[in-house]
């Protein structure tokens, strides 16, 4: 009972399920077809390219995001104008998957909501959007992709795993390993959750029928340049991923943090299945990349979405 309580409660404060049920009526019919929104952005980090491709804008009310009061943003300038909006009432989001492109590999971090499915974030309505256009926009292919990296198990971020044809839900990338933490997978399983359960119908079990999923340790090796770290909290086996190459590095945040502020605020939550220990895994992880050459990539962070952190007196800042 316990397990179920907890994970409804995460799953029911979660950014997507926030910024549904506080903006849907005015916002959820633009999230259906976001042909616009995409600013393709990418990095180079040694030998590694990393890549966004942006299925929709999440804008969240701030007093949804404990702490974020527009007194407290305003000690935080360096947010404006790209994280909060210029009234202060508005976190600005997005929902983004991120290709990462190594020698002889090609790996897609974190799948979006995914067309065709009814989900909370999207106000219910089915989404319909050219995910797979802004692919081939920068020269992958469905069948290009080696592997697919689930930070975690929620809906935002396992859609396109799969996609609807001729009624029947197929693996989006059918040539690719799709990686999946055992712990986190084990749980998610088990949680008594409708959304969840559909999410594990229609977005995993296709591709588990098909062969292609891999359960890995938290610590897992992809190749030689990309491996992942235990980021535990938002979820219980929730990973981040981890790119060194040619002695410059890069971090993807998955949902460790949903915005720069919690880089400030490390205790600020929002939607963590145990809020304890994302305060600690944040707190760690901040720590480690401050005023290192690491560049940070926020998997729910608006534009410009990737920079460093620096030590500001006695907290931190984000510097895109």
């Amino acid at each position: 009972m316990r397990r179920r309580t907890l994970l409804q409660g995460a799953v029911a404060t979660s950014a997507a399920a926030i910024a549904a049920s506080a903006l849907a009526e005015e916002s959820a019919a633009s999230n259906l077809d976001q042909g616009d929104t995409n600013e393709m952005l990418s990095w180079q980090v040694g030998r590694v390219k990393i890549t966004r491709i942006v299925e929709m804008d999440l804008p969240v009310p701030a007093e949804y995001m404990q702490g974020a009061t527009p007194t407290e943003l305003r000690k935080m300038p360096w947010l404006y104008p790209h994280f909060v909006s210029d009234d202060d009432s508005t976190l600005n989001m997005s929902v983004h998957a991120l290709l990462v492109e190594a020698p002889g590999m090609r790996l897609v971090v974190d799948t979006c909501v995914g067309n065709d499915r009814p989900r909370e974030i999207t106000g219910g309505e089915p989404m319909s959007t050219p995910f797979l256009e802004h692919l081939s926009e920068v020269g992958w292919s469905r069948d290009s992709v080696d592997a697919v990296v689930c930070t975690h198990l929620h809906v935002d971020h396992v859609g396109w795993n799969t996609m609807l044809e001729n009624g029947k839900w197929v693996p989006t990338f059918p040539k690719a390993r799709y990686l999946i933490g055992r712990a986190e997978y084990e749980f998610m399983r088990g949680v008594d959750d409708a959304e969840q359960q559909a999410m594990l119908g229609d977005s995993i079990a296709p591709i588990l029928e098909a062969g292609l999923v891999e359960l890995v340790e938290q610590d897992h090796v992809i190749s030689p340049e990309i491996r992942l770290t235990p980021s535990i909290g938002h979820t219980p086996g929730h990973v981040s991923v981890l790119i060194e190459s040619e002695g410059q590095r890069a971090a993807i945040t998955g949902d460790i943090c949903h915005h720069p502020c919690q880089i400030a605020h490390p205790d600020w939550a929002l939607g963590d299945y145990d809020p304890k220990a994302a305060v600690l895994t944040r707190a760690r992880l901040f720590a480690d990349w401050a005023d290192q050459p690491i560049l940070v990539i926020g998997t729910h962070f608006a534009a410009p979405t990737a920079g460093r952190i620096l030590s500001d007196g006695k907290t931190l800042r984000f510097e895109a």
